[in-house]
């Protein structure tokens, strides 16, 4: 893997830039657009109007297009990801990913969205950005963390001597047909989007859609290989808005005495670019709860989304497009039980 970094700037702050350029691009395109994952899924179930999720498809095929480019012309090593190793977290996917997916229904959006209405002004999502961040912290090192540890990752299954959970990898497929497999993965979910009248002649959509999916390229390259450091072991990801804004939250309180990184640069890029789209679309406004019922149902969620959001390594973004993008076994259980949770929530406050 080529060493692309300035030899005056550490590795840390070249992914932490990189990232807050790369979470700009990802904000702004995203609230124009208008994307969200539970809208998308309201919109499917109640208005039987698709396009949102086929424009969501199409983000998840063209990050699985963009991993396959840099692993074959930039040699990103997607073992050092935490979506395919050989443990397989089923559980914490299953629970966790259900958790995520209620506690989202209950708040109204994700946390990708919760950052995409806080640029618009919205203090609901202030309060639901500090439970959530405040909860992830919690399940990844607090109290909540040791029930996770003592109750769910033992039931993980290692699937040794396989040294990957993606498919191509538990079919036992060699490079070339996984690169196949991969790119036919990619195509497929492209299609998905594009077989679709109304959403093939909806520029806004697609343009959305693929612009998501390169913000979830680029973040893998600024981390795997434009960001590497060879003398130190840091995780290659991409965007995720569980643990990260958790991550924030700590950086705030205590940046002097840990290292900024990629995932608080991406998440105050997107929070940056959530604004400058809001302030030149005139849709800034500020926003506050209604009542107390609100206040506690968005405090509830967030806890939900944080706690879940940890058990099941990501959230919409993280497992359901990037960690999907890489083929893995965990993202998809992941996100089936996200968009489970998130049914089963929307029935309650809806249809019960």
């Amino acid at each position: 893997m080529a060493e692309l970094l300035p030899h005056d700037l550490a590795a840390n702050l070249v992914r932490t830039l990189l990232g807050f350029v790369a979470g700009v691009a990802l904000g702004f395109a995203a609230r124009r657009g208008r994307f969200c994952t539970l809208g998308a899924i309201e919109d499917a179930v109640y208005a039987r109007d698709t396009r949102r999720l086929r424009a969501w498809a199409l983000a998840i095929g063209v990050a699985t297009a963009g991993i396959v480019l840099l692993v074959g012309a930039a040699g990103l090593d997607l073992s050092r990801t935490i979506y395919v190793a050989p443990r397989l977290e089923w559980a914490g996917a299953l629970l966790g990913g259900l958790t995520f997916g209620l506690g989202m229904a209950l708040v109204g959006t994700c946390g990708f969205g919760m950052l995409l209405r806080l640029g618009g002004g919205d203090l609901k999502a202030l309060l639901g950005f500090l439970v959530l961040g405040l909860s992830a912290l919690m399940a990844m090192r607090g109290l909540t963390g040791v029930v996770r540890a003592s109750l769910i990752d033992p039931l993980a299954l290692d699937l040794a001597p396989r040294e990957m959970q993606t498919l191509p990898a538990l079919i036992g497929l060699e490079p070339a047909a996984a690169t196949t497999l991969a790119l036919a993965v990619a195509g497929g979910f492209a299609a998905l989007a594009l077989a679709h009248e109304a959403t093939r002649t909806s520029r806004k959509l697609l343009l959305t859609g693929a612009a998501i999916g390169l913000s979830v390229t680029a973040g893998f390259a600024i981390t795997g290989v434009v960001g590497v450091d060879p003398f130190e072991e840091a995780r290659v990801e991409s965007f995720t808005f569980v643990a990260p804004l958790g991550q924030t939250l700590l950086w705030a309180a205590l940046a002097t005495g840990i290292a900024i990184d990629f995932p608080v640069g991406a998440t105050l890029g997107v929070l940056a670019g959530a604004f400058l789209a809001a302030r030149t679309g005139g849709e800034f406004f500020w926003e506050a709860p209604d009542d107390a019922r609100e206040v506690k149902r968005h405090v509830f969620g967030a806890f939900l989304m944080g706690t879940g959001g940890v058990a099941a390594l990501g959230c919409t973004i993280g497992q359901g497009v990037s960690g999907v993008a890489t083929l893995s076994v965990g993202s998809f259980l992941a996100l089936a039980s996200i968009f489970a949770g998130a049914r089963i929530g929307l029935w309650v406050l809806v249809e019960r």
